[in-house]
């Protein structure tokens, strides 16, 4: 079982359970799912990015990025209809809370003049997104190999149903938000 799975069983839910004032157990929040994605533009300008950004991501999150295409053309941007411009993955189950565990011990504070994410990124039902400035904060990827810089968006749905919920939620299982204080782990 994933570490921080198991911790949320055993200490976060119970936690949530009196916080949030909660009495039945399926009410508590909890991770629905993780999308990754990362956004590599029109592939006139490099046709290797795609491919690239999508064995990272599949480096980084254990499991088959999807490729994305446009769904219309933008000629400003050189974009055709049907043109593939991105990857995803979806994680959901005990590769999902890996790799939160992953994300929220080793690659956050691996960022450069990290100061806390941004505690005002939720949507107002509970999920919360988040924008990696680059891959190479996963200890997954080898730096000598990187043929260029790539971010990505994190978004956490939760089954939360306000942003209080979501927000205790996630710093319940560590994420290190700006101007809050961190729980043991």
């Amino acid at each position: 079982m994933a570490r921080l799975l198991d911790r949320y069983k055993t200490e976060i839910q119970p936690a949530l359970k009196s916080e949030l004032n909660i009495d039945n157990d399926l009410a508590v929040p909890r991770l629905a799912k993780v999308v990754v994605s990362m956004g590599t533009g029109s592939p006139a300008v490099d046709k290797n990015r795609l491919d690239a950004a999508a064995a990272d991501l599949a480096l980084i999150t254990g499991q088959k990025a999807d490729i994305r295409r446009a769904k219309r053309s933008v000629s400003n941007f050189k974009l055709r209809e049907d043109m593939p411009v991105g990857c995803v993955v979806t994680l959901r189950g005990r590769r999902m809370y890996e790799f939160v565990d992953r994300l929220i011990n080793v690659a956050i504070p691996r960022l450069r003049d990290f100061r806390g994410l941004n505690p005002r990124s939720f949507d107002g039902r509970g999920n919360y997104s988040m924008g990696i400035p680059d891959q190479s904060i996963f200890p997954e990827i080898d730096s000598a190999k990187i043929t260029f810089s790539q971010g990505m968006n994190v978004t956490f749905t939760t089954t939360a149903r306000d942003d209080t919920g979501g927000r205790a939620l996630l710093a319940g299982l560590g994420m290190p938000f700006r101007g809050v204080e961190p729980q043991g782990n």
